[in-house]
């Protein structure tokens, strides 16, 4: 799915990121509103991993959806 697509329908697929990513609260994913460079960021933040590590992971998951 592409994030056009993503942005457009994110408060159905929020629920899918939050299964994913449990440590990201409620006002997070809400303020990020779909945004591919927002997550990243966020995820990266809260996880402590690498950029690279992470934007793999959030492209594979949304090739899921």
């Amino acid at each position: 799915m592409n994030w056009d697509t993503i942005k457009g329908n994110w408060k159905q697929l929020k629920g899918k990121a939050r299964e994913k990513w449990g440590d990201i609260t409620d006002d997070d994913w809400q303020r990020i509103e779909g945004s591919r460079e927002e997550i990243v960021g966020l995820i990266q933040e809260r996880y402590g991993r690498a950029r690279d590590e992470v934007e793999r992971e959030v492209d594979e998951w949304s090739r899921s959806l």
